[in-house]
């Protein structure tokens, strides 16, 4: 009979596994944020630049992005993109972690599709006067957008884009199916190892609760602190 027993799970080895999925989920989590938001920022910019071509390809990668489930990036960017490579170079990812490299494109990619419509959203809400104003007194358009548009833009569009960031923080565990040892796949082996299914898990879905609440609180603080006010 499977008891339920926790003290199996706060000490040992499988505790440090546990522990090193959080950490690892959270370095994931970050190190895709950091990333995600300057290209977020650039793909929204070429959203509403006056160049077709480069509007154009923002479009296309936006939709392109959207469309298609993160499981499937996850997949296409470990096993599909490395066959383009020459054999040596493919046997080399292989052999130094390029599960960990394939999960962070993947969500910067799709992070940065979710936030540049955030973002663009914030641009479009700033009065079209400013741009004006801004290329009347000679700024070019990327000189307008870098020193008027973005900062108020950006601080209009924090609120939904922690709300991404707690997205992301939860899609961190699809990286599990490409082998990343992030919290759900270590829970996984913890549970092959223990039988201790509902232990393991109950493990993980707290360090995800505990995480998402703490994102979630970080957002109700900043927006007590700096309300979001007419543009």
């Amino acid at each position: 009979m499977n008891n339920f027993d926790l003290s199996i799970l706060l000490s040992g080895q499988y505790h440090e596994w546990l522990i090193s999925g959080v950490v690892f989920s959270v370095q994931l989590a970050i190190i895709t944020l950091l990333l995600a938001v300057p290209l977020a920022i650039l793909i929204a910019v070429l959203r509403i630049t006056p160049l077709a071509p480069l509007r154009g390809f923002a479009i296309l990668y936006v939709e392109a992005i959207r469309n298609v489930p993160l499981l499937a990036h996850m997949l296409f960017w470990y096993f599909a993109a490395p066959e383009f490579l020459p054999e040596s170079l493919r046997t080399w990812l292989y052999d130094h972690n390029f599960e960990a490299a394939s999960a962070v494109i993947a969500l910067v990619l799709y992070t940065a599709a979710y936030m540049s419509e955030d973002i663009r959203s914030g641009l479009r809400a700033i009065p079209k006067e400013q741009m004006e104003a801004g290329r009347t007194l000679g700024f070019s358009f990327l000189s307008t957008m870098r020193l008027v548009i973005l900062p108020q833009s950006l601080r209009v569009t924090v609120p939904p884009l922690i709300n991404q960031t707690l997205n992301l923080w939860k899609n961190t565990s699809i990286a599990m199916v490409i082998g990343v040892a992030e919290l759900m796949y270590q829970a996984q082996q913890v549970e092959s190892a223990t039988f201790k299914g509902f232990e393991s898990f109950a493990f993980a879905t707290a360090a995800y609760v505990t995480i998402s609440l703490i994102i979630t609180g970080l957002s109700h603080l900043y927006q007590q602190r700096y309300p979001v006010r007419s543009v």
